[in-house]
This record gives C-alpha cells, structure tokens and sequence, in this order.
C-alpha cells in the first residue's frame, strides 16, 4: 500500500466519538479518531512495512503515527530515527504506548531510555520511563542490569511526587512493570510502591485513575504470573 492508500483509509475509519474522546484525553486536533481494532486492519494489508512507517509517523496525524509504530520494524530502527519519534511525539498516546514499544524492541531501548527520562521535557521523559518498563518485560531477568533498575526504583521513591503530570504516571507504571516481571526486584518494587503511596496524576476530562502499584502488583502475583515474560509489548 501506498501512503495516500493508507491516509485514505485512516480517514474512512475515522469516528468523530473516538476522536472526541481522544482529545479529552490530551490527543492533537491533527487525528481522524480511528481505533486500535481498525488500525489493525489496516496492519494486516501492509504487514511490517518500515519504509512506509517511518512515512506515516512523519506525516503529524496521530492516528497515522500511532499505526507507524505498530508496523515499524524496530531492528531497523537507529538512535536518529527513535529520537525524531520522541521528539515528534505529541501526547500520551504516542509518547508512553507507540514510541516506547518501539524503542524496547530494538537494539537501542536501554540506551535510549536512560537518556530520555534525564529529559527536562515531560513527554520524552515519560518516553523514557515507559521504555524501561516495557524492556523489564521483554528482557530474561539475567540479561537485565538488576542494580541499576535497584536505582532507578530508588529514584522513583524520592522523585516521584515532584516530577511532571504524565511523568508521575509513568514512572508508577515503571514500578509495577518491575514488580510483575523482575523476580529478584519483586520484594523491592513492593516496598517502593508502598513508600510512595497514591500517585496523584490529572487525566484530563476522563474517568481514568492511576493504578496503585502496590495492589496491581498483588493481584499478579495472586495469578501466579510473576516473572512471565512477554514476546512483543505493542498491541
């Protein structure tokens, strides 16, 4: 397919509910308002394509970009290109879901991550916490670096409460990641999530809460799933 084939078809698949409720949410004016379960239709027509997702995510749409990061091919992707797309990142969407799927499946994620959550720019910092949380759940625990996720989950507890809106969010979602899928970082992760409390986060105009991690965190390990690693994070 071409790009204007696929522009074409984002646009038919647009839901002016959908976009509504995409903006509530923080989304850009620049979007059609389609639906995961339609851009994967889509998906299925083009397959991985990275040519034309790295077109899609340079057009500015949402809907578009979103697509692009779900047909990218991350073994092709370099530092220039992953850092484009955390720049170019407009809203949550992208910046904690597209980009950082993207980067933890490709040979850059650690890399990347720990450069983008030093960011002074909220959105790429998130970026950065939401790429270190997908990696924690794809990676076997001996290849990860278990002391430096210690510090970063150290850093958590003491930083937390002051960092930015989305960033606070993330960085939440950070510890679970690492209490449901770090065996030796379980206990550690519990007692962060424990220290920090209820994060407060704004969502915006939605019914949305912040999960508490401690909970979250219970409720996996109650379902024996601790430590079960993912194949893929984008979905």
């Amino acid at each position: 397919m071409t790009l204007q084939a696929v522009l074409e078809q984002l646009a038919a698949y647009g839901h002016e509910q959908t976009r509504k409720t995409f903006l509530r949410h923080g989304g850009p004016e620049n979007m059609y308002g389609v639906k995961v379960q339609d851009l994967k239709k889509i998906l299925k027509q083009t397959k991985q394509n990275h040519a034309l997702a790295l077109d899609l995510y340079a057009t500015g749409n949402s809907d578009a970009m979103y697509l692009a990061g779900l047909m990218a091919d991350p073994k092709q992707m370099n530092p220039a290109d992953l850092q484009k797309w955390a720049q170019q990142a407009n809203w949550s969407m992208l910046s904690e879901y597209a980009v950082p799927w993207v980067a933890a499946e490709s040979a850059h994620g650690w890399e990347m991550g720990l450069a983008w959550i030093e960011s002074d720019q909220p959105l790429i910092a998130s970026a950065g916490w939401s790429t270190l949380a997908s990696l924690v759940a794809l990676q076997p625990d001996a290849q990860l670096p278990i002391p430096k996720l210690e510090e970063l989950l150290e850093r958590v507890a003491a930083t937390i409460h002051a960092a930015p809106n989305r960033v606070r969010y993330t960085m939440n979602n950070f510890v679970i990641s690492v209490g449901c899928y770090v065996v030796p970082l379980h206990e550690k992760a519990k007692e962060v999530g424990q220290a920090i409390g209820k994060v407060e986060v704004f969502m915006g105009d939605t019914a949305c809460k912040v999960p508490d991690a401690v909970p979250y965190i219970q409720k996996v390990t109650d379902m024996g799933r601790i430590g079960q690693k993912r194949k893929t994070v984008r979905c």
